[in-house]
């Protein structure tokens, strides 16, 4: 894609008194000269405005039977989210931040917005007038006062895991520390080149959490802990009444506390505050470093420029075979590896029974097309580097011929500094799923749960699944105990408006 000129920039830099160059020159014997007219440089002005505005729209006015979708809802009313991902065409998002402003309104990491072609496949579903909706308690808002202010209780979380483990215990990670009513030093990544701030944006998670919690980067020299210490301390599913029993007193005696293997050990069912505290985290908080973000939203706004796209999470690496014991797809050379290699390892089970098999390549063609959609679809692949390389994708690119992924859109080395950092790929590949018009999981891993919630929360963007019943359309986590918030963010993070 070409690069844009700065054509604004540029009409800012003239020296005013240029564009008058163009009018006769006054009289020189009236004794009393006027000013150039002010009427003929307004005019001038809005000609040459004019002229800019039709040529930034027949720019992205070019591919036929394709149109921006210009609501986000059936009553008329254009959310900030949708006004956000608007702007997100033209423009890089993070381009209009400023320091020190954080709005729920346009925090959240904004997508493309979703475009609509000729076909049902392409259709987004009614979001039954679902929008985000994080409103806190007044007790809730009353303790934040002192919570958020707290200086002498340190909580200190080691997480680890894939990119999006990761995430999620550092979303219980914020509510442990509410718990707690202790300040949250920047979670540490164990067993990853990467640290905190080459993930996730600093600024963004103080500011967005600074009226919940008080985030520091480090423990002050009067806290200091034994890191030996570090030792796993919280069984599965449990409630803020446990963890406030188990851990306050020690953390008001001692003023810090080291946790470590927090995934899924806080219960599902929290109170209705804290459910929107882990929302206002995952989707607010929690945005990806500026450089992850930028090249994100460039490869994804490549695709969007062509026209509607589906995203397919592939989970075809060689440890997801090994792990779930499935047949590849292959053939009995390949399978044979996988079964030789699984023999090999005795913490997996003899049989897999009651383990759902990721869908291969062939099966993700097939499920495609019983959906509708047509063989001139973008589809991108999202995924890690799968096992038998491009022969594992050659059934999906022989019924789908604009089949690409981002080594394949990126441009001028831009994935090199991020050749052998898996966290940082997983996260451009998120952000370039999120923009889909529609989402095709192949697993029900961590980053499918994750998208499913994220793509709910911005506009309910349609998902196609093995069950039929679920098409994008919001699906209520109710009483469903097993049923995460930040996966099913209705009805405790999003209202009917």
């Amino acid at each position: 894609m070409a690069k844009s000129t700065p054509t604004k920039n540029s009409i800012l830099n003239l020296n005013p008194n240029h564009l008058f160059t163009v009018f006769p020159a006054k009289n020189p014997r009236c004794s009393n000269p006027q000013p150039p007219s002010t009427h003929a440089f307004f005019f001038f002005t809005l000609v040459l405005a004019s002229v800019l505005c039709f040529v930034s729209v027949n720019h992205f006015s070019n591919t036929p039977n394709i149109s921006i979708i210009t609501r986000t809802d059936h009553t008329g009313s254009y959310t900030p989210i949708f006004v956000a991902s608007l702007a997100s065409v033209f423009e890089d998002p993070s381009n209009g931040e400023k320091d020190g402003l954080v709005s729920l309104d346009t925090t959240a990491m904004v997508p493309l917005p979703p475009r609509s072609a000729v076909g049902e496949f392409w259709e987004q579903p009614d979001g039954e007038g679902y929008v985000p909706c994080l409103d806190f308690s007044l007790e809730y808002r009353r303790r934040s006062g002192v919570i958020a202010n707290e200086k002498t209780r340190f909580l200190v979380v080691v997480v680890s895991g894939g990119l999006f483990e990761i995430r999620n215990q550092i979303v219980d990670a914020v509510v442990i520390a509410r718990i707690l009513e202790a300040s949250l030093v920047l979670p540490v990544l164990n067993g990853d080149e990467s640290e905190f701030s080459d993930i996730f944006d600093v600024q963004q998670f103080r500011e967005t959490l600074k009226a919940d919690i008080r985030v520091v980067s480090s423990l002050p020299s009067t806290h200091l802990v034994s890191w030996q210490t570090l030792e796993n301390q919280i069984p599965h599913n449990v409630h803020p009444f446990w963890i406030r029993a188990r851990f306050f007193k020690k953390l008001n005696e001692e003023g810090s506390l080291v946790l470590t293997g927090i995934e899924s050990k806080l219960s599902r069912n929290l109170p209705p505050d804290l459910q929107k505290l882990r929302c206002k985290v995952a989707f607010h908080a929690l945005k990806f470093a500026k450089p992850i973000r930028e090249l994100g939203n460039r490869i994804a706004r490549r695709m969007w420029i062509e026209g509607p796209y589906v995203a397919i999470h592939l989970s075809l690496q060689k440890d997801v075979w090994v792990r779930t014991g499935c047949l590849t797809g292959l053939g009995s050379d390949y399978d044979t590896i996988i079964n030789a290699e699984r023999e090999s390892n005795p913490e997996f089970p003899a049989t897999r029974s009651n383990i759902s098999c990721p869908l291969n390549a062939l099966e993700a063609a097939r499920l495609l097309k019983e959906s509708g959609a047509p063989e001139n679809s973008q589809v991108y692949i999202a995924g890690g580097e799968p096992f038998g390389g491009d022969r594992a994708i050659l059934p999906l690119k022989s019924e789908f011929f604009n089949v690409v992924t981002k080594e394949m859109l990126a441009r001028n080395d831009e994935l090199n500094p991020y050749k052998n950092r898996t966290a940082i790929l997983t996260a451009i590949d998120y952000t370039v799923s999120l923009s889909s018009d529609v989402f095709l999981p192949s697993y029900d891993g961590h980053m499918v749960r994750a998208l499913q919630g994220h793509r709910a929360y911005v506009g309910h963007r349609k998902i196609v699944t093995m069950s039929k019943n679920f098409m994008g359309q919001p699906q209520l986590r109710a009483k469903r105990r097993d049923r995460d918030v930040i996966t099913f963010p209705v009805p405790e993070c999003m209202c009917k408006h």
